[in-house]
């Protein structure tokens, strides 16, 4: 979009309301189960990234007050969605739009930032991020990404997500988009640190385009499924003529260069393959042939599978503090020799010390320091935790942690709230996964063979 266009949207919608739509989103996972039984290790999925032209008819790429309605119901078809300029049509494509989670609208023109997510798997830990450097008229509305961990299974968790750089050719266009790529990389390296990612978005990126650094997102270990699938793994080269698609007379080639793209990384506990890529332009046209959106819809279909090796817990607690897993920091037969905590009133540590030396903790020092050394043979069967509130936040106030030969270690305050985690058959707790800050804000258990 022109600067101009955005510069007269932007004093012409001020005054436009934002969407009421309720939110549907979970913010975190209440575990159902116990003990881990005939747990899901595979199974498939389908994505969807699609920027939808959702500005004023005047002004968008496509046509939204006649098209929002047919794209919303076309999005039923696939598991996951992500949008683009979802901004001033939002509440007719959550109209038609029938996936159970969903993101509400941060607003139209100019106050949202026009990404929204739709799944058929309920989420956690959701965030809008705006971009640290914008040009022109993508200064006009608080662009950026948004993350949210999908749960796929039980104690299968996916990051997804969906970001929209700025756009434009002008120098400080490019620079600024360069900015935007690398402040992803950023984030994805440190938020989903160990976890699977799949990322979706308008990219506003080309590899054959010299300005641009969308190679930067491989050294987060993201593949892109189009070069993937469709180049046979090579990227088109840097200078090359650019691979542009014909609009009016190529339906669905997928040998065409676009910006719109999806990325995925696999994890240690979690194995993504992509089976499936195609622009689904042939499907989102209106009756008279036209492209739905200025855009093309990209879709892919990912199979997953988990490593028998580890298994994991959901989580139980609440969504404060930081994420983070040890899934990388267990070795693959460990033999624990410490269980410690922190606890006072609530539980402000947990961590586990190896045989080999290793010592995982995470959480503050704040409490009193309790510790249960293993004895030959024995290991750490389960635990209960007790969840609470502390102001306003949700924390972990208890944690009771029992070994196979009835021993126990013990810390903070109960409450009425509890959930037990009991490792399966063959399986030891040997690691944690969750969130937390100066105490325990939310943790789920990491099972690996004894």
């Amino acid at each position: 979009m022109k600067f101009s266009q955005y510069f007269l949207l932007f004093f012409v919608l001020l005054a436009l309301s934002c969407s009421n739509d309720i939110d549907e989103q979970n913010e975190f996972i209440e575990p159902k189960s116990e003990q881990l039984k005939n747990v899901t290790a595979s199974g498939s999925f389908s994505v969807l990234t699609y920027n939808v032209a959702g500005l004023p008819g005047f002004i968008s790429g496509g046509d939204p007050a006649k098209n929002t309605a047919t794209i919303g119901r076309l999005t039923n078809n696939y598991d996951i969605v992500h949008v683009q300029e979802d901004f001033n049509y939002h509440s007719t494509l959550y109209r038609y739009a029938r996936h159970p989670h969903r993101t509400s609208t941060s607003g139209g023109v100019p106050f949202g930032d026009g990404m929204n997510t739709m799944s058929k798997f309920s989420f956690q830990d959701f965030r809008r991020v705006k971009w640290n450097s914008c040009n022109g008229a993508d200064c006009l509305t608080p662009k950026g990404f948004t993350v949210a961990r999908h749960r796929i299974a039980e104690g299968v968790f996916i990051d997804f997500y969906n970001a929209h750089p700025n756009a434009g050719s002008s120098g400080k266009d490019k620079s600024a988009r360069r900015s935007n790529i690398k402040q992803l990389r950023d984030f994805i390296n440190r938020f989903s640190d160990g976890n699977a990612v799949i990322l979706m978005g308008d990219m506003n990126c080309r590899y054959t385009r010299r300005d641009d650094n969308i190679r930067e997102l491989n050294n987060s270990g993201l593949k892109d499924v189009w070069v993937q699938l469709i180049k046979g793994g090579n990227a088109p080269a840097i200078g090359a003529p650019a691979l542009v698609c014909d609009k009016n007379t190529i339906y669905n080639d997928p040998q065409c260069e676009i910006v719109d793209k999806i990325f995925y990384r696999s994890s240690r506990f979690i194995n993504l393959s992509a089976r499936y890529f195609s622009y689904e332009e042939n499907t989102f046209r209106d009756g008279n042939g036209k492209m739905l959106s200025d855009h093309r819809p990209i879709v892919a279909r990912f199979n997953w599978s988990v490593n028998n090796t580890f298994q994991l817990s959901d989580q139980f607690g609440g969504p404060h503090g930081n994420s983070f897993t040890d899934i990388n920091s267990i070795p693959s037969r460990p033999t624990v020799q410490r269980i410690f905590l922190h606890a006072g009133k609530r539980l402000d540590q947990v961590g586990i010390r190896f045989k080999n030396g290793k010592t995982i903790a995470h959480g503050g020092n704040g409490g009193n320091y309790r510790s249960l050394d293993l004895r030959q043979g024995e290991y750490v069967k389960e635990v209960v935790l007790y969840k609470g509130k502390k102001g306003r936040r949700t924390r972990i106030f208890r944690a009771e942690f029992k070994t196979n030969q009835g021993r126990v270690l013990a810390g903070g305050k109960k409450t009425g709230s509890s959930k037990r985690f009991v490792a399966p058959a063959g399986y030891q707790i040997a690691g944690f996964h969750g969130r937390a800050g100066s105490e325990i804000d939310r943790l789920g258990v990491i099972y690996a063979p004894k």
